[in-house]
């Protein structure tokens, strides 16, 4: 992976104390930070810069808050850059990461670098501090595996689980861990390490397990942010690949709701340190690919061609997060709807295509 170099823009805003947002360039780091700012915190985005398009969401961040937004352009594996941003931080929030299963099927080393050893980088430099700085991590719904135990069928609409409970309310943090794939090792371990250094050095962390995410500043992959993936390809007229058969069932949570949470977690860190929280959109957020393409139709006006593969490594076939913990700990509003929120996705979608193009245009003018 080709990196920037290290790089500090506008340091006086380092005189005092900011948040640290590690990945703030990715989707929801750039959204948390944006809603940070607007609070009127000052704001150390740090990231790498690594995922295509992120520089387009720093731009944006700094266009909107040029005197809170300060950018760090530096590696969550670089000890000394790491240390260096927290050392003037009164909270971090940890989003960098490696994001995709199958790149961490690709290449583990770098997987592991990346989750595991930068997330270890975040903590020591933290600890080092002799300050209680409050930390809260990224996690996923892929540290409780493949789940192969639950018992499914499959309705018309998407899988379910059999027993009556878990249908009702989802997995809940008493699952038992189990990590599959590089990734879910790599994000499962840095998960307990952050929980650890709330145990051993006294560090306020909070962990929220997240599940699928989605809404503005999202460029999805085929790899990583479905939701967004198959909106971007549907207004394009492209096809769109299923890996498995369509009906695997995920909760998914509008990006402003989980802002909305990790802002929670910071706020009510003295009642949660140490904790970790399912954060999803729940079971009334609960929709199969399927419902979610035909829902797509509807907004694109068009049929999408859609074309099926073999199921991946460590896909979960159900996965539902149990909200009822987190909500009330966090006390957090119920989420948007799903179907609300993909139609303002595609309005963005749309509007962000439309500048693009626009751009393009003038370019070419010129």
């Amino acid at each position: 992976m080709n990196l920037p170099s290290s790089s500090l823009e506008a340091p006086a805003i380092l005189s005092r104390r900011v948040v640290l947002v590690t990945g703030g360039a990715g989707f929801i780091g750039s959204n948390l930070a944006d809603r940070l700012a607007a609070d009127g915190h000052d704001v150390l985005v740090f990231d790498a810069l690594a995922r295509p398009g992120v520089e387009a969401n720093l731009h944006w961040l700094k266009t909107r808050h040029p005197e809170r937004i300060t950018a760090r352009i530096a590696d969550i594996r670089e000890e000394a850059a790491v240390a260096e941003a927290a050392q003037d931080a009164k909270v971090a929030f940890h989003l960098a990461g490696q994001v995709a299963v199958t790149t961490s099927l690709t290449d583990p080393r770098d997987d592991f670098d990346v989750n595991l050893r930068g997330t270890f980088n975040l903590l020591d430099a933290l600890r080092r501090q002799g300050r209680a700085v409050p930390l809260v991590f990224a996690s996923t719904n892929k540290v409780y595996g493949a789940l192969s135990d639950v018992t499914l069928e499959r309705g018309e609409e998407g899988y379910r689980p059999v027993d009556a409970a878990l249908r009702s309310h989802g997995i809940s943090e008493a699952r038992p861990l189990d990590f599959h794939t590089p990734y879910g090792c790599s994000k499962g371990g840095a998960d307990q390490y952050v929980l650890d250094f709330a145990r051993s050095f006294g560090i306020p962390t909070a962990v929220l397990r997240m599940s699928c995410i989605y809404g503005q500043r999202q460029m999805g992959t085929e790899d990583q942010g479905w939701v967004a993936h198959f909106l971007i390809r549907a207004l394009r007229g492209e096809p769109i690949t299923i890996f498995g058969d369509g009906y695997q069932v995920r909760d998914v949570l509008q990006v402003g709701d989980a802002v909305a949470a990790y802002l929670a977690a910071w706020k009510r860190i003295g009642a949660v340190a140490g904790r970790a929280f399912n954060l999803g959109g729940g079971p009334g957020n609960a929709v199969s690919l399927r419902q979610v393409l035909a829902v797509i139709e509807e907004l694109v006006g068009h049929r999408i061609a859609v074309e099926y593969a073999d199921w991946r490594a460590g896909d979960q076939r159900y996965y539902v997060s149990d909200t009822r913990l987190v909500q009330r700990e966090l006390e957090l509003r119920a989420p948007m709807p799903w179907r609300a929120g993909l139609a303002e996705l595609a309005r963005w979608l749309g509007e962000a295509q439309a500048l693009r193009k626009s751009a393009g245009v003038a370019e070419a003018a010129r």
